[in-house]
């Protein structure tokens, strides 16, 4: 494996995935195309993770309530991410929840405006992710909990990536279509690596169950939601990449404070 090419990979998925700036040089003959670059996803995600884990631990060791500090520490994560994920979760339960056909779902989903099927996803969000890093926060010393965000952070991205390899653009002219498909190296590299990050993160503080149960509800979350996907859309949008992230998030969240 090429480091640099690797390295740029990172700063691209990064670009893609947040509103962190990254130095110009890096997107020097890039086509725009994420089919490679999204073997990186885990570790852009690791990158995202940072800021919002440190003032989790801050706040944690500041002695603030648990709840609160994990609502601030998401709040943080969707200023650094332009509520990327967040904006898809919302317009495919609008579209999914809403919509009579998979024409009409798309549609749907198209529409910037938020409707009630989004507006209830996105509380659900936010409180299943809070809920579940307070109980985390109390079990667990207050850095174990800080990097249980970087790397639930970076197993979702893998779930993200597995869901646009297994599905093929539902629309033609979708932003997710232009940005092409990942290929089944890359897929598999964007997998292994988050196994392995997300071990190195989680499981020196919170143990090898909590690890386990992470990962498996993580990707069954994902699998029924792309296995939905497949049979009312028939294929991708760049809504349901969002989604597929935020379910694998919460997912695994949850799973964490189970068992931790």
């Amino acid at each position: 494996m090429n480091i640099g090419q690797y390295g740029a990979d990172v700063a691209r998925s990064v670009a893609f995935l947040s509103r962190i700036p990254m130095p110009s040089f890096v997107f020097s003959g890039f086509s725009g195309k994420l089919d490679r670059a999204a073997r990186a996803f885990p570790v852009a995600g690791i990158l995202i993770g940072l800021l919002p884990a440190l003032v989790f631990l801050a706040m944690l060791c500041l002695r603030a309530d648990r709840l609160m500090s994990a609502l601030v520490a998401l709040a943080v994560q969707a200023i650094i991410t332009g509520a990327l994920h967040e904006d898809g979760l919302a317009d495919c339960a609008d579209g999914l929840g809403g919509g009579r056909n998979r024409e009409h779902s798309l549609s749907i989903m198209k529409d910037s405006r938020i409707g009630t099927y989004g507006a209830i996803a996105l509380i659900l969000s936010f409180a299943l992710r809070a809920a579940a890093m307070a109980a985390i926060a109390r079990e667990a010393p207050p850095l174990a909990a800080a990097f249980a965000l970087p790397a639930v952070a970076c197993i979702s991205r893998a779930s993200l990536v597995w869901h646009w390899h297994r599905l093929p653009p539902a629309k033609p002219d979708g932003v997710a279509a232009a940005a092409g498909q990942p290929g089944e190296g890359a897929m598999h590299m964007a997998l292994v690596s988050a196994c392995l990050l997300g071990a190195i993160l989680l499981w020196p503080g919170l143990g090898v169950l909590p690890l386990v149960c992470a990962l498996i509800a993580s990707g069954l979350g994902v699998m029924i939601f792309t296995g939905y996907v497949k049979k009312r859309l028939a294929g991708h949008t760049g809504d349901t990449l969002g989604a597929a992230q935020q379910i694998s998030e919460i997912a695994a969240f949850c799973a964490l404070a189970m068992a931790v």
